[in-house]
């Protein structure tokens, strides 16, 4: 399945290359494409992220007036999702459909198509390479300014989606391991991937803000 995705992207990736001439340039088009596609998907999940942020005071308060009855814990929080109309999870399904295109637009970038040398460059930062690439068993690592941007707005970004979009305060400490993560795997993937999860990772900040100044503006009309 995932390799029949991975054939579908490549296709789409090549025919939009073709156009832009320009590899890093196609990557940024096609992520905003995939958003484009699977934005309704995306909005139940950053939906549903939000309201379980939203009720996380109250959920504290059962948390603390339960802790020594689990059953009842459960029955609390049940019945607090049903006052909300909260459903934990229609947040997950959405992530559930989306991963296999997340696999298999890293599965394709890692292994850079057949095209011109000269198109895969996108402000001087070769698409193909990662920071730290092994040349005749030694690493170099690369000096160009825009590697180290890209790698520090994998890092960046990830942190800013995790804390807008966190919903159990008590996993704080996903926000600092899953950026410094991706600081270390953006060492080593190719520039394209991460140019793929920068741009996706914009693309979900701008979704959920637009998604929180609606739920906003339909507070203040009712």
């Amino acid at each position: 399945m995932i390799q029949a995705i991975v054939e579908v992207l490549k296709s789409v990736l090549l025919s939009i290359n073709n156009v832009t001439q320009n590899y890093g340039l196609s990557i940024i088009i096609l992520t905003i494409l995939i958003r484009v596609i699977t934005w309704p998907l995306m909005s139940k999940q950053l939906s549903s992220a939000k309201a379980m942020q939203e009720i996380q005071p109250e959920l504290k308060k059962l948390q603390e007036k339960y802790k020594h009855d689990q059953e009842k814990l459960n029955a609390a929080t049940f019945e607090l999702w049903k006052k909300h109309k909260i459903n934990p999870a229609a947040g997950c399904l959405p992530l559930l459909v989306q991963l296999p295109i997340l696999w298999a637009m890293f599965r394709m970038l890692q292994t850079p198509p057949n095209i011109e040398t000269s198109q895969f460059f996108l402000f001087t930062i070769d698409m193909r390479e990662a920071l730290m690439s092994t040349v005749d068993g030694v690493t170099v690592w690369k000096s160009n300014p825009g590697y180290w941007i890209l790698v520090f707005l994998s890092g960046a970004t990830t942190y800013l989606q995790q804390k807008l979009t966190m919903t159990d305060q008590s996993q704080r400490s996903m926000m600092i391991v899953m950026p410094l993560m991706l600081l270390y795997f953006s060492l080593r993937f190719p520039a394209g991937v991460i140019l793929y999860w920068v741009v996706n990772n914009l693309l979900s900040l701008g979704q959920h803000l637009l998604i929180s100044r609606g739920s906003a503006m339909g507070e203040v009309e009712n």
